[in-house]
């Protein structure tokens, strides 16, 4: 057919042909006939011919067709240099990238999007430098497109100064670039600054917040607790008319039921036209978390009776809502019905729930059993759980095994210790204090500061132990010796076995009165009106003390409280916890 028509023709038809062209015994005919007929070298036709070897995903056939063309123009190096940044073998677009240098081409914008995208890809933080180095050379600074893929690279390699040096030198900022500035601080866990840059954003004028944005700062909000915030935000979404955006009601319902606002939570949810499995979810877990476990149960049955099939994130609340609630048998029920009813293999993340089911039901043995026995590798989280329970049941023998088992997987860090510490004090077992403490200090393992924060008017003030940072510091100081007086009236007692030094009674209760989240209550009582809800979120596990401590206080004061530490929610009212105890 090629023979039979003119030169133009043909080049038409070898153009159709090699667009139309996927399998690799076509594509050899078609390279067999731009060998014959000298097309070969014709860069339009070898750059569509190697566009399609790239779009097959056959890298290795596009590598060997690359290596018979003469001089590769910068046209043709961008095209395999992206198909490899988004391959197996990413730092083969790194090297190709160097070989095109080295041959004299320069590297466009194009090029150095790809190449910065590789070097995400097999995590070398060296070869982005000297790539922005380049950038810089070349005279790209003024490509904001090219300067916002950079500030990708260096938020995902945690680099949040060098993201923002980038960021503010770019001469116009668009959403695109705001929105990964954010994601950033909030890869980074400066979640408190993600609300500041959502303000600034807004008050600048420039480019308006998007549902990204939004997506971004709800998440934001999750983590801090900041219920007010996030409100306003919400009301933000209504504005823009992103409310009916799946995404973004999913993010809110997790929002509100991590500040401990179900109300809220449940609102977003029944607002959802179409609820998919994510939405679902959410819901189950919000109810697991905020302690409503038979809920979230209930929620699950109903979700069935949509015909929404449960993921792999449904079990996971649902396990947790028997963890927070007890329900040993309907958790191992549970386990067994994900593979066996849904094909679903159950993760750390599950075994993990199970783990912290049985642990805070005392079966120590049983959860170690668990753990030893699950199909998946434990990781340092999943010990970490039984560590815990060991702590509150006095268990030191096995607590001392699982501290072996985290220094095996080269995860044990200072908060394991702590916990390890806990044992032995709350057993008397001073001995193996003092020398845990040595160890610590030979090693020198530096154990994380407990921080509490509490949002007020939309602002966030942080606590920690004993601080004295806040402007208000010594009304907060008074308020707080205030309400333990009345605390004290009302038969608070300080829980001892909190303080881990070898201390007396008096003592002890002493270096206890100052905790982070006692500093945080103290303020909210201080600056809010009587019986306001306080919330509080704190970066580690609130100790037996000031669990006590908040218990009387929401009855002594009349306020509701609501505490999230890093493993659960714990919601005091009228002198009671909704989760009866300290577990």
């Amino acid at each position: 057919m090629l023979k039979s028509t003119s030169r133009h023709q043909q080049q038409q038809t070898m153009v159709s042909l090699v667009k139309s062209s996927t399998h690799k015994p076509h594509l050899l005919q078609i390279q067999a006939h731009l060998t014959r007929s000298s097309l070969l070298q014709n860069p339009k036709f070898s750059l569509l011919f190697l566009s399609s070897l790239c779009s097959s995903r056959d890298l290795r056939y596009a590598r060997l067709f690359f290596s018979q063309i003469k001089n590769p123009s910068s046209s043709q190096y961008n095209t395999l240099i992206r198909a490899y940044s988004s391959s197996n073998s990413p730092k083969e677009a790194f090297f190709l990238y160097r070989e095109m240098r080295q041959k004299g081409l320069k590297p466009d914008p194009i090029s150095f999007s790809f190449v910065i995208k590789s070097c995400v890809k097999f995590r070398s933080v060296f070869c982005g430098l000297q790539v922005h180095g380049r950038i810089i050379r070349d005279g790209f600074l003024s490509d904001c497109l090219l300067l916002t893929t950079l500030m990708e690279c260096y938020s995902s390699f945690a680099s949040r100064e060098d993201a923002c040096k980038v960021f503010d030198e770019m001469s116009q900022k668009d959403t695109v670039a705001w929105n990964v500035l954010i994601s950033c601080y909030l890869r980074n866990g400066r979640t408190r600054d993600v609300l500041m840059l959502f303000d600034n954003m807004k008050n600048e004028g420039v480019c308006e917040p998007d549902d990204v944005t939004c997506l971004l700062v709800t998440q934001a909000c999750a983590n801090l607790g900041a219920l007010e915030f996030g409100e306003k935000v919400h009301r933000y979404i209504k504005e823009r008319g992103y409310g009916t955006a799946r995404n973004l009601s999913n993010s809110l319902i997790s929002m509100y039921s991590r500040c401990g606002c179900l109300d809220k939570a449940y609102d977003v949810f029944k607002g959802i036209g179409e609820k998919n499995v994510i939405s679902w979810s959410a819901m189950i877990s919000g109810l697991a978390m905020n302690g409503f476990g038979r809920d979230a149960i209930l929620a699950f049955e109903e979700m069935r009776k949509t015909g929404v099939i449960p993921d792999e994130q449904t079990f996971t609340g649902l396990l947790s809502a028997c963890s927070h609630c007890g329900l040993v048998d309907k958790g191992m029920e549970f386990l067994n019905q994900m593979s066996k009813e849904f094909g679903i293999m159950p993760n750390v993340h599950h075994y993990g729930c199970v783990v912290d089911l049985l642990g805070r039901a005392g079966l120590l043995e049983q959860a170690y059993r668990v753990i030893i026995s699950m199909k998946v590798k434990p990781d340092a989280t999943i010990w970490r759980t039984l560590l815990g329970a060991c702590r509150i049941h006095g268990h030191f023998t096995l607590g001392e095994r699982v501290i072996e088992h985290l220094i095996e997987l080269k995860a044990q860090e200072a908060g394991d210790y702590v916990l390890l510490l806990n044992i032995y004090s709350s057993t008397g077992s001073w001995e193996k204090v003092r020398e845990l403490r040595k160890f610590l200090k030979d090693k020198g393992i530096q154990t994380t500061p407990g921080c509490s924060s509490i949002e007020l008017k939309g602002i966030v003030h942080e606590f920690i132990v004993d601080d004295v940072s806040h402007p208000q510091k010594h009304e907060i100081y008074n308020k707080l010796d205030e309400i333990n007086k009345q605390l004290k009236i009302a038969g608070y007692v300080a829980e001892t076995t909190s303080e881990l030094h070898d201390l007396g009674a008096e003592e002890k209760a002493n270096a206890l009165s100052y905790h982070s989240e006692k500093l945080a209550l103290a303020f909210g009582v201080l600056v809010t009106r009587p019986g306001t809800t306080l919330r509080v979120t704190k970066n580690l596990r609130i100790c037996i003390d000031c669990h006590n401590f908040a218990k009387f206080l929401s009855g002594v004061y009349n306020r509701q409280l609501i505490i999230r530490d890093r493993t659960r929610f714990h919601h005091f009212r009228d002198g009671h916890c909704s989760c009866n105890d300290y577990w």
